[in-house]
């Protein structure tokens, strides 16, 4: 079928004006890439024959997203985020990079200048009955030489799915701890074993989920910063193993060498070692940073955060 060209010459002008192609001013990085988003969308509107009401049902969810400030929450949930690590992995595998831990997705939760130590960190704030965990590894170069004075960013969810500052049940700084890495390397950190969350389940994010048939839940997970002078920002997070979601993670974050094996100490000389009352988990995972090509790759990468 032969294609009207006044029609179509009448949307080509009007997605030249939408994105500013017309202008001399603004960025025209920018107007590029709104004239290709707004191309995508008017034909995404053409092929499914979306009515006026569905058009208006999207604006206002979109105000909804952002009355609730889950819009990263959802980047993470459509799987946009974990595609920035699949970019940023094609383009160190396509350049030949040294590889060290994986990197995963950061998440919306994090919350910057949490309280600084040195080997050691006490996480929780003992207002919660929880099982204790003993968390600790070690960072090394690629060569297995310890990192020493490496700063090992920590932060995870407490019994209820919940993170402080976001819960205001919790205490400040609550289960978020920089604990800088020992002359060996090392750094250990006791806290309380961690369990998945799910996404508000009123929330414009499951909502959306809800209609594409999909769970919002996470598996049990730790968060990480691991960064030090001449290395790169490592941003990453490890997975419990045993947990029902570990596969099947709303997020995309779950990756084979990030997932840690918790185990059972029931020896009690060495909980009184750690200063700890009966059994607890242990979960230990290791670090390995990749030399830095230049000072911008010590750096983490820009987004807003919280407190930063």
């Amino acid at each position: 079928m032969s294609k009207n060209p006044a029609h179509q010459s009448e949307l080509e002008t009007l997605l030249a004006i939408g994105s500013g192609l017309n202008a001399d001013g603004g960025n025209e990085r920018f107007k590029a890439i709104m004239h290709q988003l707004l191309s995508d969308l008017c034909n995404t509107i053409k092929t499914f024959d979306i009515t006026d009401e569905e058009f208006w049902i999207a604006v206002n969810y979109l105000n909804e997203l952002g009355e609730r400030k889950e819009a990263a929450l959802l980047a993470a949930g459509l799987g946009l985020e974990h595609y920035l690590d699949m970019r940023a992995d094609e383009k160190e595998a396509a350049a030949g990079s040294e590889i060290g831990t994986p990197r995963t997705i950061e998440g919306p939760l994090y919350v910057a200048n949490a309280p600084l130590s040195q080997d050691f960190a006490r996480m929780d704030d003992g207002s919660e009955k929880a099982e204790a965990m003993w968390l600790h590894g070690k960072v090394t170069d690629l060569a297995g030489n310890p990192v020493p004075g490496a700063i090992v960013d920590i932060w995870h969810a407490n019994t209820h799915g919940g993170y402080s500052f976001f819960d205001p049940s919790q205490s400040e700084y609550n289960l978020r701890r920089r604990v800088k890495t020992a002359a060996d390397g090392t750094y250990a950190a006791r806290s309380i074993v961690p369990c998945g969350y799910g996404c508000p389940p009123d929330g414009p994010t499951q909502k959306l989920l809800n209609g594409l048939g999909r769970h919002g839940n996470r598996p049990a997970h730790i968060h990480f910063f691991v960064s030090a002078p001449g290395f790169k920002h490592l941003t990453t997070q490890i997975n419990l193993s045993g947990d029902q979601y570990l596969w099947d993670d709303f997020a995309f974050a779950t990756r084979e060498e990030l997932i840690a094996d918790p185990v059972k100490i029931t020896d009690g000389t060495v909980a009184r070692e750690r200063d700890i009352h009966g059994p607890h988990t242990e979960v230990r995972f290791d670090f390995v940073l990749v030399s830095a090509a230049g000072s911008a790759d010590e750096e983490r990468g820009k987004r807003a955060r919280v407190k930063e």
